[in-house]
């Protein structure tokens, strides 16, 4: 991966506002935060692109996605396939101390959804977009295998 080179704004995210530090230097909280609202956005357009387009439907089957507990799940279930690198980014974010308290989860979903959302704004961020997009399809499968 390419984490510690400071890249090409245009390579790295959708807009032009390329992140302060390289990938590798941005703290762990810091990368969940883009990372929940990119998976956010992947989910939401995975459920445009089906059928049912009501907004209280698509709110719900979001909620099935993005919630701690599914976020929990996926990073067990992607777990297998990680490189070290990807590993060691989701044990910062596991470990990192987030300020605030899980309203419906328990503390170790919580970290865990964390350490998920850390590992896809670090692949974001460091421009791993292949990466990023093989990952989020898998964990896209798996929830939506595991709702029907």
């Amino acid at each position: 991966m390419s984490g510690d080179k400071h890249q090409d704004p245009a390579v790295v995210g959708w807009f032009d506002f390329p992140p302060s530090k390289p990938a590798r230097l941005i703290p762990p909280i810091v990368l969940a935060y883009i990372g929940d609202a990119i998976y956010e956005v992947a989910v939401r357009q995975f459920l445009i692109s089906r059928a049912n387009l009501r907004p209280h439907h698509l709110h719900r089957s979001a909620t099935s996605f993005v919630s701690a507990k599914a976020q929990s799940r996926i990073l067990a279930f992607l777990d297998p396939e990680l490189t070290e690198e990807e590993r060691d980014v989701v044990r910062q974010g596991r470990n990192a101390k987030s300020g605030s308290i899980p309203k419906n989860a328990d503390v170790l979903e919580y970290r865990h959804a964390t350490a998920f959302e850390t590992l896809v704004g670090y692949l974001y961020y460091a421009g791993e977009q292949d990466r990023l997009r093989e990952l989020i399809g898998k964990s896209i499968e798996f929830i939506e295998g595991s709702v029907k």
